[in-house]
C-alpha cells in the first residue's frame, strides 16, 4: 500500500503536508512558524484552495494523533487475525490492584510465561505502541496483546494476580 505525501513550502508561513486519499481528496496540515498548526481540507476539483480548515492546539493535534494511530494499529491487528487461525488480539485492563502497577513492563515477563505479544498500551488518549520493558504501567492502562486463546487467557490472569 503506497500512500501519497506532498510537501508545500508556505513562505513567510510554514510548510504544509498533504496527504492525497485514494478517493482523490487532499488532506493538509500546516504547520506554521509560530508552532500553530491548522487541519484543512482542499476542494477536490482545485487542490490550492481549502474548503475549510481547523486550527488545532497542542493537545488536540496530540490526541488527533493518537486516535488515527490507534485506529490503524487496530486495524492492522484484526487483519493479522483474520489471517491466521488461532491468532487473536485482545484488550485488557490492567486492574487497580495489579501486583505490577507502579512497575514496568519487563517485571511481568508475560512474553516468556504466556507466549503473548503486548504491542501496544493505550493510557488515556495516548497510545505507546510497540512498548518496551522499560515502558511503566499504571492502573487502569489498556494492553494490546496479540497470542493464542490460551496465552491471552494466562496473560489476563498475569496481569490481575501475578505470577504464581
Amino acid at each position: 500500500m503506497s500512500v501519497r505525501i506532498e510537501r508545500v513550502d508556505l513562505p513567510g508561513i510554514g510548510t504544509r503536508h498533504d496527504v492525497l486519499t485514494e478517493s482523490g481528496r487532499r488532506v493538509g496540515i500546516v504547520a506554521h512558524r509560530t508552532g500553530e498548526r491548522d487541519l484543512a481540507l482542499f476542494d477536490i476539483d482545485d487542490p490550492d484552495a481549502a474548503s475549510d480548515s481547523v486550527a488545532l492546539t497542542d493537545d488536540e493535534a496530540a490526541a488527533l494523533a493518537n486516535v488515527l494511530g490507534a485506529s490503524v494499529m487496530m486495524g492492522q491487528l484484526t487483519g493479522i487475525r483474520e489471517q491466521a487461525a488461532g491468532l487473536f488480539t485482545e484488550q485488557l485492563v490492567l486492574p487497580a490492584g495489579s501486583p505490577y502497577v507502579g512497575g514496568v513492563l519487563g517485571d511481568t515477563k508475560a512474553r516468556t510465561r504466556t507466549l503473548t505479544s503486548i504491542v501496544a498500551i493505550v493510557r488515556g488518549t495516548e497510545v505507546i505502541p510497540s512498548p518496551t520493558p522499560q515502558t511503566p504501567l499504571d492502573a487502569g492502562d489498556t494492553v494490546v496483546a496479540v497470542g493464542t486463546r490460551p496465552g491471552l487467557d494466562a496473560l489476563a490472569k498475569l496481569l490481575t494476580h501475578g505470577a504464581g
